[in-house]
């Protein structure tokens, strides 16, 4: 089976970041979870270990010849590595060899993260103190500085999951507030210009490419832009599919059409009570309807998340939800219509 099946077949998935600061435990429960052809496992996040475990620390270690410090402010770009990103290296060095702990044997699926060009240049500050958003050249610089580390990142995960097939997620929170120049700057005052939508499609799919299995975006932000994604050559989108709205209808419609693959995220990402499966994505059949596709289609169309990530979540509402997923995208698959 084929990276491409894989992800046309899979039904169930986190989006990354896990409550707590336990490698081990959060990757036994994923691929507990995930790994037994139910879902697709992923390599956990623990942000509450504190900076470096973060989103854009995270990914900051994993950037080629860009280096980057934690300031009050945030992070911000650097002349050399220093103990910031060695503690990030650190912690993902830990998370990997937890995942390969409980992938011995494994073949399928297997989701990675990391942040994508724009949320990072939105998050990254250059040394004035102003995000690397709003120079032109230091974007650029850190789409190729990120491709590059990804490439490593991904090559490393091969070696260390021999059987997995790999499917590299781009998370863009800020995706939207860049295109529609809602940024705001340092002082808080006034907004970044809005970046053009070529520039933008061009950085991800530049980033995209360093990958030749499926690439999918995930964001939590309202008016997602599916249609900009599938141009950049993404293969899905995972997002919250409560922020939904008509206006999307259009372009999903089209990309369910090209096999542009869905991720909805319907489970509460907090603690909250869950209600049963099929109440869980009765409002993702309610939408399908609404677009007029194939009810036999939906089960090939959209896998079935959390609606963020876990890491607001305690740990067993987390390991709860990640179940949930699961037997909700059980029972859409059975009953479609």
């Amino acid at each position: 089976m084929s990276d491409t099946d894989d992800f046309r077949t899979l039904r169930a998935t986190g989006i990354g970041s896990m409550p707590g600061g336990d490698a081990r435990e959060a990757a036994k429960t994923v691929t507990g979870t995930f790994a037994g052809g139910e879902g697709m496992p992923h390599l956990p996040e623990l942000p509450a270990r504190g900076p470096g475990a973060d989103m854009v620390g995270r990914t900051a270690g994993l950037l080629v010849d860009v280096h980057a410090q934690l300031e009050p402010s945030g992070w911000r770009t650097a002349d050399r590595p220093g103990r910031d990103t060695r503690r990030a290296v650190s912690w993902l060095r830990e998370d990997l060899d937890a995942l390969e702990e409980f992938t011995q044997g494994y073949r399928g699926p297997l989701k990675v993260q990391a942040v994508g060009p724009w949320t990072l240049a939105a998050a990254l500050q250059a040394r004035g103190g102003e995000a690397c958003l709003g120079d032109p050249g230091a974007c650029r610089d850190l789409a190729a500085s990120l491709a590059e580390g990804l490439r490593g990142h991904l090559a490393e995960l091969r070696r260390r999951v021999p059987g997995a097939r790999l499917v590299l997620q781009l998370d863009e929170p800020s995706l939207t507030a860049v295109l529609t120049g809602d940024v705001r700057t340092a002082s808080g005052y006034r907004t970044y210009r809005a970046v053009d939508r070529q520039i933008v499609e061009s950085a991800l799919r530049e980033v995209a490419a360093v990958h030749d299995g499926p690439v999918i975006a995930h964001s939590c932000a309202p008016s997602v832009p599916f249609a900009l994604l599938r141009r950049a050559g993404f293969a899905g989108a995972s997002f919250d599919f409560s922020l939904l709205t008509e206006r999307d209808d259009e372009a999903l419609g089209e990309g369910v059409e090209a096999g542009f693959r869905l991720l909805a995220g319907v489970v509460p990402g907090t603690d909250t009570a869950l209600s049963d499966p099929a109440g869980s994505v009765m409002g993702v059949r309610t939408w399908w309807r609404r677009l007029g596709l194939n009810p036999g289609l939906l089960p090939e169309a959209v896998a079935i998340t959390p609606s963020c990530g876990l890491a607001g979540a305690s740990p067993g509402h987390a390991r709860s939800a990640l179940a949930h997923c699961v037997r909700a995208a059980n029972s859409l698959a059975d009953n479609p219509e």
